[in-house]
């Protein structure tokens, strides 16, 4: 065609056309795509760590996939998640980065052979596919969010049981600097960010009197919106700072009380143990048969039944050697966790000696107090006319005292409080 204004407008015509057929067909594959993820089949590309395809189904010509667990990487997935809620066993509950440095430094590698990155582990901690439900269709072409009516959720088999993958969403959401200022972790206030007031669930926040003479802990919402908004009153904020402290002296940090207190989560932290010895069993079982079988396949060899050069025959034995192998090293690391958190069992000595360090710590020689040590035994403060009401974690609590008699100083608590049984 030329350049004159009809061929001009014949080539945008046809431009047009084939703009609109190619929106078309997309439309129709998408939509085939859909029905094919409603049905529970897999639609390509590469599986989520942990997964792998296999074949479901014949329909005529078309295989139909699904995706099922792999047994090489999923203990790793396992893993994952356990240093997130857990920890090692030493160190309590790790952050994105440190799960990274121990997985890279202890050469557990990712599916393709290489080193572990922040976006990767971060990836298998949020994605909804380990908890058994795979999204299809959740974001564009353009990484963007779709409406939540274009999604489609594929059930597979899970990995990780939707508690514990809730759990850790949690804790993920606590530790975002988006929701967690950084003056409510570094700044002198006390209790900025663990004070709300009862009546409107609002936050409390500084108010001075007398050109900074005095200082009140006073709601926020009062603050913006006027006494007909919340109807609570100022309190002194040495005076409050003064009654949190001694509370938590008098009544938490007795060895009685702090016996009494965690001897539920202790009972769950057996029971855990318990589960970690089942899946030590299972994983030399599984190494067990996986030599058993490559066993039978060698006496099969040798008696002349199987050919060595048969390609099938050698994946099969790759395949078992790495089951084997895989098995073997997840269960040493497995036993390794569990040997390590044996050895920071929780003594009667050990609470006591929390309790006489934590008492001596939380208080400065100058006066004042030391904000990150209160921190790990209180997370929520609520004000109320005649009443305080304070809040923390047993699990918190329990993870402060086993990770060496001192306490987290950077901690991690989220801006809304859940009252449930892990509270005291």
């Amino acid at each position: 065609m030329g350049d004159d204004p009809m061929h001009v407008m014949m080539r945008q015509i046809m431009a047009l056309f084939d703009e609109y057929q190619s929106k078309e067909n997309a439309k129709h594959v998408i939509r085939a795509l859909k029905e094919n993820a409603r049905q529970g089949f897999w639609n390509g590309s590469l599986p989520p760590i942990g997964y792998r395809v296999v074949a479901a189904e014949q329909r005529g010509a078309k295989t139909k996939k699904k995706l099922e667990i792999d047994p090489l990487h999923a203990d790793t997935v396992r893993l994952i998640y356990r240093l997130a809620l857990e920890g090692d066993g030493t160190t309590g509950q790790m952050g994105v980065k440190n799960i990274v440095s121990y997985l890279n430094k202890r050469r557990i590698f990712t599916r393709d052979g290489g080193r572990w990155g922040i976006g990767q582990v971060h990836r298998i901690l949020t994605r909804r596919t380990y908890r058994g439900e795979h999204e299809f269709n959740k974001r564009s072409k353009t990484k963007e969010l779709k409406p939540v009516s274009e999604i489609v959720t594929v059930p597979v088999p899970p990995i990780i049981d939707p508690e514990t993958f809730d759990t850790v969403q949690k804790l993920l959401k606590a530790r975002n600097p988006k929701l967690m200022l950084a003056r409510v972790i570094s700044g002198p206030t006390m209790l900025t960010g663990l004070i709300h007031c009862a009546k409107c669930g609002g936050a409390m926040t500084i108010r001075t009197g007398k050109g900074g003479r005095y200082r009140y802990y006073a709601c926020s919402t009062r603050a913006r919106q006027g006494p007909t908004a919340c109807e609570s009153v100022a309190v002194p904020m040495e005076k409050l700072d003064d009654l949190v402290v001694d509370h938590l002296e008098e009544r938490l940090l007795q060895p009685e009380r702090l016996e009494t207190i965690l001897a539920s989560v202790l009972d769950r932290r057996q029971e855990q143990g318990e589960r970690r010895r089942d899946h030590i069993a299972e994983l030399n079982k599984r190494a067990t048969e996986s030599d058993l079988r490559l066993k039978r396949l060698y006496d099969a060899i040798e008696a002349g039944v199987a050919d060595i050069e048969d390609p099938a025959l050698k994946d099969r034995i790759a395949g078992l050697k790495a089951l084997r192998d895989q098995a073997r090293v997840d269960a040493e690391r497995a036993q390794a966790m569990l040997d390590s958190s044996g050895a920071k069992a929780v003594t009667p000595e050990m609470v006591r000696t929390f309790a006489q360090t934590a008492r001596r710590r939380i208080r400065l020689e100058g006066g004042g107090y030391r904000r990150d040590h209160l921190r790990a035994l209180a997370q929520r403060v609520e004000v109320n006319t005649g009443e305080v009401k304070i809040m923390g974690s047993k699990s918190r609590l329990l993870q402060t005292l086993v990770a060496g008699n001192g306490v987290n100083a950077v901690p991690t608590q989220g801006l809304k409080w859940r009252i449930a049984s892990d509270s005291y």
